[in-house]
């Protein structure tokens, strides 16, 4: 290498390095400039993983009110008593720090009294683990026993609570005690330190005013984490409060209007995950309210006479066929369900078989109230006529059977009218057989007692029995005798139905028409005139339709057997029933009632079911079912005269 190269700075291996070293700062800052400019969304995404949070609140529930604004359904104060984990760090660590020290003196002094020729090389250390976990438990129940101390409470923190709590919800409210009473909530109000970890979280808890009124009907909520498809999908680690998710009645049926917008906080947390900086919030917001069709003090009034038998009862608006009442019992008080169901309380619900709604759950036989069904058979099709008349013995003779009358010495003579109004089992034996159970059949489909009512309430039962001659050959393998024609004339037999399917019936007859659909929806004015309620004409003249109202009106006077309903001025069309039937591994019988009032302007439907749960019980429609029918009535004229003609 000449002098003149080094001084002139043209060495070839300089300026090589030199290209290299250039080339590498290039791609050195085009890599950090890719980074900062182009592919910044990336790594911020990252960033917000690693350290944002989410917590979700879900909004309170909305109200339900019966059809003239009476509360149902609304929200009290859930009130818990609660700590942060982050706020106990400090004692977390004070707490381990003792017991790590606790723990090591004991293992170094197990250390030194075990001989040497069985110790372990090294001398074992406490589980780090272990220790904290035991510090964190320990912490958490010494402020749990503050609690128990100023309520007289006895509660405590399981470590698998606390641990889970830990690894799955660290940003939420860690409860200490849920549910506080009024008292003890106000006894830790004032007394507990203002510097304390101890917080007072306010929530909220289904409130039911009226206690166990109308409870098949309101049905209740169960806490629940929301589902993962209502969790943003963006990375973001989500923490989230239980929501409230209806489980039965309108509470299910009509979840999502009831359920609140979901209410949102977005978090900073530090390496350990606790918080620290809160960059957003979206406040949560109460969901729609829900007026019903119920008329609470029409529900009451049935409720009330039903007392604790069990039953069921169904009111309707024949017009547009809203529901005005809707009862079952046995019942439960649903404020026992809030804010959650103690396994006792499920226990004793469970044992006394009041979490069916008789009312659209389980179906019957309808018994004496069906014979209105036989009776428009038979005049459509020509087999009964304003001059149709039968002499009842008390007996009918079926081949080699005898089928009885429920007046044990016959009616004598009797025409259709007087044959509903002392539910003369003989007149509809020989009018069934006579025209066939096709006809029979036809008709009670025509009204749709083969199909649910589809009314806003979860759990409707399909188990509806309108039986045929190609039902018995399909479900029980047999074929149809005249037997089983007597046996469904008169309701009875292989006849199943729903309390609600009669009072729908009963509104379809009063109205002459065929169907009617139930709702629980209260309508507008606007609503209501445009009510289709999808059937047809009843098919009746005008005679057709005086004779069958007279037998009705009948039944609830001076001599019918729904006598106990009679309401001075108040004309009642009516029918009752008295059916057999097989329950709690028991013969029993059923009592009922349906009808409709006032029969010169229909306006309100009522259907009664009385259950016998004994042998012993001897119900009878008229007398069982007809008194909860009749306080149902005058509780409507109390509420409605000028609809009821006064």
């Amino acid at each position: 290498m000449s002098q003149y190269d080094v001084h002139r700075g043209e060495n070839p291996r300089i300026l090589f390095f030199l290209w290299i070293a250039i080339a590498a700062g290039a791609v050195l800052i085009g890599g950090l400039g890719w980074s900062q400019l182009i592919d910044i969304s990336e790594y911020q995404e990252i960033e917000k993983r690693q350290t944002e949070r989410r917590i979700l609140t879900p909004g309170p529930r909305g109200d339900i009110y019966d059809r003239n604004g009476n509360l149902l359904v609304g929200n009290r104060p859930h009130y818990s008593a609660v700590v942060y984990l982050d706020d106990l760090r400090q004692d977390f660590r004070q707490e381990y720090s003792k017991i790590y020290k606790t723990e090591r003196a004991r293992i170094r002094e197990e250390y030194e009294n075990t001989p040497e020729a069985e110790r372990p090389y090294d001398p074992p250390t406490p589980n780090y683990s272990r220790c904290a976990w035991t510090a964190r438990l320990a912490v958490v129940n010494r402020y749990v026993h503050i609690i128990n101390k100023i309520t007289g409470r006895d509660d405590s923190i399981s470590e698998s609570k606390l641990i889970r709590h830990f690894n799955e919800q660290l940003l939420l409210p860690l409860p200490l005690v849920e549910d506080l009473k009024p008292d003890h909530y106000a006894r830790l109000v004032e007394q507990i330190p203002v510097n304390s970890p101890i917080q007072i979280h306010t929530g909220t808890a289904r409130y039911y005013p009226y206690r166990s009124s109308a409870a098949h009907l309101l049905g209740y909520v169960q806490n629940t984490l929301p589902d993962s498809s209502d969790i943003p999908s963006d990375g973001i680690k989500t923490f989230t409060f239980k929501t409230k998710v209806g489980k039965t009645g309108l509470e299910r049926s009509f979840n999502d209007r009831l359920s609140g917008t979901t209410g949102m906080e977005i978090w900073r947390v530090d390496p350990l995950g606790f918080q620290d900086t809160r960059l957003e919030m979206v406040p949560p917001k109460q969901g729609d309210s829900l007026i019903t069709s119920i008329d609470i003090d029409l529900q009451q009034a049935a409720e009330i006479t039903l007392g604790e038998r069990t039953g069921a009862a169904v009111a309707l608006d024949i017009e547009t066929g809203e529901v005005l009442a809707l009862v079952s019992h046995p019942s439960y008080d649903l404020n026992d369900l809030s804010p959650f169901i103690p396994s006792a309380t499920f226990k004793a619900i469970n044992e006394r078989g009041a979490w069916l709604n008789r009312a659209v759950q389980l179906s019957y036989p309808p018994g004496s109230t069906f014979k209105l069904i036989t009776s428009i058979a038979g005049m459509r099709n020509g087999n009964i006529d304003a001059s149709t008349t039968l002499n009842c013995q008390g007996v009918h003779r079926v081949g080699n059977r005898i089928f009885r009358c429920h007046a044990r010495w016959g009616h004598g003579e009797v025409d259709l009218p007087a044959a509903i109004e002392g539910s003369c089992n003989v007149f509809y034996y020989s009018k069934g057989i006579e025209m066939g159970i096709d006809q029979i059949s036809a008709e009670a489909k025509r009204f749709g007692l083969d199909q649910k009512t589809g009314i806003e309430l979860p759990y409707e039962t399909s188990r509806l029995v309108v039986p045929s001659k190609a039902w018995k050959r399909e479900k029980v393998d047999a074929g149809w005798v005249p037997g089983d024609t007597a046996n469904t004339a008169i309701g009875q037999g292989f006849l199943l139905q729903t309390p609600l399917q009669m009072a729908t019936a009963i509104a379809s007859i009063a109205r002459s028409e065929t169907r009617t659909k139930p709702t629980l929806k209260a309508l507008s004015r606007e609503e209501a005139m445009q009510v289709n309620h999808g059937g047809e004409s009843i098919g009746l003249t005008p005679e057709q339709t005086r004779i069958l109202w007279e037998g009705m009106e009948r039944v609830v006077g001076a001599k019918g057997t729904g006598r106990l309903v009679k309401i001075d001025g108040f004309r009642i069309g009516g029918k009752t029933g008295t059916a057999d039937f097989r329950a709690h591994g028991k013969e029993v019988n059923l009592a009922w009632f349906f009808g409709f009032a006032p029969i010169e302007n229909p306006q309100i439907a009522v259907a009664v079911m009385v259950e016998g749960t004994r042998e012993s019980q001897s119900y009878h429609g008229g007398s069982t079912a007809g008194p909860v029918a009749k306080d149902i009535f005058l509780k409507f004229i109390e509420k409605y005269p000028e609809r009821a003609g006064f």
